[in-house]
């Protein structure tokens, strides 16, 4: 047994009263960051926009062929689509011609398909034409002033009586970018309430916010950075601002409570911040790796889309936490003493005594754990039942709301050419040097396969193949009856790819591909089903040792990975429900039933397991301090959940918040991701960590602490140092033993 005094301050508890004692040296250097990042971004920065190419697939080699022989497949094309109120769009030729010659004058457009000399681009009424623009990159990652050359392009068809929608992902330029601006505002509001009303000091408000911003703050600008060498998502601004925004208030408030904690119970500030850093501050690490881990494991998917995003959203946690560790001791420092002065109410920290509602709370759950453990399970996994439903794919424009551009011009498109023309699926015949050479058995394998694929069920038409111009290939265009995200659409491109296809062209020596924007979806959500069970392999794997090397548990670190799969398995299960079967789909701006977006299951796996460990962490590690000193699980347990109910509560109910706020984003995705991470948090808040961790550790008693001794060994000792450590000082004995061994 040892005493504290005569132990060495641990990494942490020195960097926190550094900081503290350098504070403006700290804070000087966080706004050199932010402004050299931001000048940075601003010269070298790149844009956002989606990219999903899948090399080695057979999707991918069908538009390689296309961009190889044909030259049509290169850049990304979209749609202007015209509708007339006088007559036919052909009545309405000069102001055709005009438009199309003043888009081809655009900067980044590669080439504008005049749809009067475009077969098939005029619907069979005449009231509905397709002008197709290919540009050279992504439009949707455009700078939303580009818009204006095309407004001014189009201006002759407006004139001339002519509506003019633009369709994704060109339309998707127009969409207003200040939603996510205001749930970023939304978050920060209910947090300044949360907190006033939670703690009801001032400055213990303004400091979590003020750090969580200004990482943030340099997250983005770094994202903006990398977004220059590295392809991004339009979402991962917004996961990051998504990320980065709930757990940066999170983190600092935990280690703002434990500094009023300590000052309240008489310790000078610096000390107080030395040992905030060294308790609270650590487990902000240890969630923070754990998120970050879980969000890296998005890796492994072999899919740079997926890999991004992950990056993105892990940028933003891993600044979170930095700015948590140093921004935040030093504006405690500059504060000290005077972080209660200002208050709308009797400051509070952390609940003392046994009497409190929380403490009541744990011995009520200690009496009847089996009941709370099954009540607790049992609401999970009814909120679980919809998952068996669960449909992937890709949400297109028309289940965005009507007031947007890409919708009305979905819509156009279907009033025109049917639903199926908004995906039409193209056909890539690569022919052997035999039928290249013979014109007439290229022309007999051309109407074959055109008969072929017109006898698949669920196919609307199919254009005639037509040959490259070196004659290698056959290209022909088949249109579904039903639109991109329905699940026929889905069969049919499974029947083509798997069946159709191979047996039309058996024996004649000729290879088909099926490719083109809707193939290409349906083989990423396949590709991104297929890798889903090695990321939930490699993040569980990987969250349970961290665990485990934290915690010095087996016991602990499976039983959070198994209660985090379990709320995991019910956040998709609202989502589900809401976006699938449609329960109040309509509230979040969602018009119809959609397929669940096909990365979001993934990243949600990710993001919800690496967020449901934060709210497990800081209760171990409480609980953990507790048991290290008094070695009596029940008071552990009590004291543990007692101690961080309400900086807990609070951090919840501000993360869910942010979340919730980006229902407001004009994506379909961001909305699946905003409610599912929004539900996941009320369910670690509550269902697990008021019921189903107390009342699991109260039944496993002293085999919650239990390690093999090998095990014990082997595994490195992280444990906090004396007083670094929070615990009493130096008059009062501190155990050093690891859990396994005697007092």
């Amino acid at each position: 047994m040892n005493s504290s005094s005569t132990e060495r301050p641990g990494l942490l508890y020195r960097s926190g009263r550094w900081c503290a004692r350098r504070a403006w040296h700290v804070v000087t250097l966080w706004v050199l960051l932010l402004l050299a990042l931001g000048a940075a971004d601003r010269a070298w920065g790149g844009a956002f926009a989606d990219s999903f190419s899948l090399p080695g697939t057979r999707t991918q080699t069908g538009a390689d062929l296309l961009q190889a022989h044909t030259g049509t497949a290169g850049g990304t094309a979209s749609s202007v689509v015209l509708r007339s109120e006088r007559g036919a769009v052909t009545g309405h030729r000069a102001a055709i011609e005009a438009t199309v010659r003043d888009l081809e004058r655009l900067p980044g457009v590669l080439s504008v398909a005049d749809p009067l000399t475009t077969p098939g681009a005029v619907s069979a009424d005449g009231a509905v034409a397709e002008i197709t623009v290919r540009f050279r990159d992504n439009p949707a990652g455009f700078d939303p002033s580009y818009l204006a050359g095309v407004d001014g392009a189009v201006r002759p068809l407006r004139a001339d009586h002519v509506t003019v929608e633009y369709g994704a992902p060109l339309g998707q330029l127009a969409t207003p970018r200040s939603a996510d601006r205001a749930s970023e505002a939304i978050g920060l509001g209910v947090a300044v309430l949360v907190l006033l009303i939670g703690f009801g000091s001032v400055l213990a408000t303004a400091l979590p916010l003020l750090t969580a911003v200004l990482g943030l703050a340099v997250a983005l600008a770094g994202l903006g950075l990398l977004a220059g060498p590295v392809d991004f998502a339009q979402a991962a601004p917004t996961l990051a601002a998504m990320m980065g925004l709930g757990v940066g208030i999170d983190y600092a408030l935990f280690l703002a409570t434990r500094y009023r904690a300590m000052l309240q119970a008489g310790t000078e500030p610096d000390e107080a911040v030395g040992r905030a850093v060294a308790t609270s501050g650590r487990a902000v690490l240890v969630a923070a790796a754990t998120v970050a881990l879980a969000l890296g494991g998005l890796g492994v998917s072999g899919v740079g889309f997926i890999g991004t995003l992950g990056l993105a959203a892990g940028l933003g946690v891993v600044v979170a936490a930095a700015a948590s560790v140093t921004l935040t001791p030093a504006l405690l420092g500059l504060i000290g003493h005077r972080i209660d002065r200002l208050h709308v109410r009797r400051p509070v920290a952390e609940p003392t005594g046994a009497s409190d509602v929380w403490h009541r709370w744990a011995l009520r759950v200690s009496r009847r754990p089996w009941l709370w453990l099954s009540a607790g399970a049992l609401l999970l996994g009814l909120l679980s039942v919809p998952v068996a439903s669960l449909r992937l794919g890709h949400v297109d424009a028309g289940a965005q709301p009507t007031d947007r551009t890409d919708r009305r011009a979905y819509d156009l498109i279907t009033e025109g050419f049917g639903p199926g023309a908004n995906g039409p699926l193209t056909v890539v015949v690569q022919l052997d040097s035999r039928l290249i050479a013979d014109g007439a058995g290229r022309r007999a394998l051309g109407a074959s396969v055109q008969r072929e694929l017109s006898d698949v069920p669920g196919v609307a038409s199919v254009t005639p193949p037509v040959p490259s111009g070196d004659g290698v290939l056959l290209v022909t265009e088949v249109t579904p009856t039903t639109g991109p995200q329905e699940a026929a659409t889905t069969e049919l491109v499974h029947t083509l790819q798997d069946t159709t296809v191979p047996r039309m062209l058996a024996g004649t020596g000729a290879t088909g591909y099926v490719t083109g924007a809707t193939a290409s979806a349906q083989t990423f959500t396949d590709t991104l089903f297929t890798q889903l069970p090695l990321i939930i392999g490699v993040v569980v794997a990987g969250a349970f040792l961290l665990l485990l090397v934290v915690f010095r548990s087996p016991l602990i670190a499976l039983k959070a990975a198994l209660l985090n799969l379990l709320s995991l398995c019910a956040a998709y299960g609202v989502v589900v429900a809401v976006f699938s079967w449609g329960w109040g789909g309509a509230l979040f701006g969602v018009t119809e039933k959609v397929p669940v977006e096909s990365y979001v299951p993934m990243m949600m796996f990710a993001i919800v397991f690496g967020l449901s460990m934060d709210y497990e962490v800081f209760l171990l590690s409480r609980i953990r301090e507790s048991w290290l000193r008094e070695r009596d699980d029940h008071l552990a347990v009590v004291t543990g959940l007692a101690a961080t109910a309400r900086v807990i509560s609070c951090a919840a109910l501000i993360m869910t918040s942010v979340f919730l706020a980006f229902l407001l984003s004009s994506n379909v995705a961001v909305k699946m991701l905003a409610l599912g991470l929004g539900v996941s948090v009320v369910l670690d808040a509550t269902v697990v960590r008021l019921l189903l961790v107390p009342a699991s550790m109260y039944l496993l008693g002293r085999a919650n602490w239990w390690i093999p001794g090998p095990l014990d060994r082997i595994l490195p000792r992280l444990e906090p140092e004396g007083p670094a450590a929070g615990h009493p000082p130096a008059t009062a004995p501190v155990l050093t033993t690891t859990p396994g061994g005697e007092r």
